[in-house]
């Protein structure tokens, strides 16, 4: 007895001393390394067990499917604009109303949606987000007057609320070495909806109008819809939950798929915390980051969506200087002389609608390099930039040029806001914090139509200094932000201080990684 006594002693003596090693990519984890405590072991143990497999790929196309669908409806707003403003003969405040009310319902949604995927589950919500959009974006290609398209373009807009929950379940079934990669690559989806949406405007307009290119855009939100059910509930809100049966298995499924062994042992259940409560984005430790990317998501969707409107009427323009004089002209005839948009302007309009290829290729290379928040604010920076640079009376082609530039540097900005967000909210605000994050981005796009087409019509230069500043001011903010996620799991509880757990994987030193099982009692 006393020699197996001091038998244990050693042992634990020398585990003390153990050196972290790192594994190659698609390793299963040995056993001493998955469960220190040998015979327990965490999700966030299982997920990086299992690691990338078959089953990420299949989740990836599907999560792209909702950021295509997403983008195909955020891009109508610049094409259906001009094309209602001349076939209703609507006033610049009414055309810029039609884009806002979309915004409204995202933004009067964005935490509620957060709220029942904390509560009931990622893929509830998200279920019920897209079935909500599809059912009423297919209706509005059938609103007989304003009033109609604008009541049923907000509804929609209430569902699309919900489409960024997708990215709450995406990161939660991710190995930590992926993710950031894994996300980024799902905004390629987002790319391709925007261009396809412009291609499909070219095809359908002239044709068979706006009102099929409503119907049709609604395309990748029904074969979403359908493959959906496919979805498994993340095993880290079941787990917190305290369905630990259903946790297992789903990531029994998840190793079958991938052809990797399950983590020995058996899973813990997290403490069972209050899911989806505000105050919990307010605790001493979360209070100024969650305000900073509040700020941060405005400022993102404020420019992003600011620069699609711009584009449009530079381009109707051809250069930034006549826009001015060229509004004084229209005045002058009639204040409803409206243009359509031709086919000049949509192949600029799909020119720059290229750029988000680069700038998800941009962000790629850089966000694991120089980690989040320097990511986030070089992008505010260069586009802040290129807007200043359009003070310039510059070319129809030299335009173009800074169009591209800026709006590939902002949507990279907008992408690693996704993968920052879920990154630094424990599980049980995780969908509650991106949701909140959402809601605020809705507000800046809520409000840039009436800068970048109603403000438009009395300064252009006033309108880019607008821009401009805003997005200096978020650069700031993202420097500012408390912590940095680059090479750090996700957080399970949110009882502990933010760094013990997450420092667990990837923070000791560079790729270098370690388990986190049993840090939670």
């Amino acid at each position: 007895d006393v020699l197996s006594g001091e038998h244990e002693i050693q042992i634990e003596g020398v585990r003390t001393d153990l050196e972290p090693i790192e594994l190659e990519d698609g390793a299963a984890v040995p056993k001493e390394f998955a469960n220190p405590t040998d015979d327990t072991f965490m999700v966030e143990d299982a997920v990086e067990a299992i690691g990338f497999g078959k089953f990420q790929w299949k989740l990836s196309v599907i999560t792209g499917l909702a950021w295509m669908a997403d983008a195909m409806e955020m891009m109508i707003l610049s094409i259906l604009a001009p094309q209602l403003h001349c076939e209703w003969r609507l006033p610049s405040w009414q055309v810029a109303l039609l884009t806002s009310v979309v915004f409204v319902g995202m933004m009067s949604s964005s935490t509620l949606w957060g709220n029942i995927s904390d509560q009931y589950g990622r893929k509830t919500g998200l279920k019920i987000s897209v079935l909500w959009t599809l059912y009423y974006g297919i209706l509005s290609g059938f609103a007989p007057v304003y009033s109609w398209i604008l009541v049923l373009r907000g509804l929609v807009g209430f569902g699309i609320g919900g489409v960024p929950q997708s990215v709450t379940l995406y990161a939660e079934f991710l190995p930590m070495k992926a993710r950031a990669k894994c996300i980024l690559l799902i905004e390629v989806f987002w790319a391709i909806g925007t261009v396809f949406e412009v291609l499909l405007a070219v095809v359908v307009m002239p044709t068979l109008g706006w009102r099929w290119l409503l119907v049709l855009s609604a395309l990748p939100l029904l074969l979403f819809a359908v493959l959906c059910f496919w979805l498994p509930e993340s095993a880290r809100y079941d787990v917190l939950s305290g369905n630990q049966e259903k946790a297992i298995a789903t990531l029994k499924r998840i190793a079958t798929e991938n052809g990797a062994p399950m983590p020995l042992g058996k899973l813990i259940i997290s403490r069972q915390e209050d899911r989806g409560k505000m105050r919990d984005l307010f605790t001493p430790h979360f209070r100024w980051t969650t305000l900073l990317l509040w700020f941060i998501w405005f400022s993102n969707a404020f420019s992003y969506y600011g620069l699609v409107l711009l584009t449009t009427e530079f381009f109707q323009a051809g250069d930034v200087c006549s826009i001015s004089s060229k509004r004084k002209e229209v005045e002058a005839k009639c204040s409803l002389t409206c243009e359509y948009l031709t086919e000049e302007d949509y192949t600029d309009l799909l020119w720059t609608t290229l750029s988000e290829f680069p700038g998800v290729l941009v962000t790629l290379w850089i966000i694991d390099r120089i980690g989040r928040k320097k990511t986030m604010a070089l992008s505010f920076v260069v586009f802040s930039l290129c807007s200043l640079l359009l003070f310039l009376c510059v070319g129809r082609n030299v335009l173009t040029v800074l169009l591209f530039i800026a709006r590939a540097f902002i949507s990279g900005g907008f992408q690693a806001a996704y993968v920052y967000t879920p990154e630094v909210y424990p599980t049980a605000t995780r969908a509650l914090g991106l949701g909140t994050c959402s809601g605020m981005a809705r507000v800046g796009a809520l409000i840039t139509p009436f800068i970048a087409q109603v403000m438009l019509e009395s300064s252009v230069y006033l309108t880019l200094v607008v821009y401009s500043g805003c997005c200096l001011l978020a650069a700031l903010a993202s420097c500012f932000l408390p912590i940095e996620t680059k090479g750090r799991g996700l957080q399970e509880s949110s009882q502990r201080e933010w760094g013990q757990e997450m420092v667990g994987r990837g923070s000791q030193s560079p790729g270098v990684t370690r388990s986190n099982s049993g840090s939670q009692e």
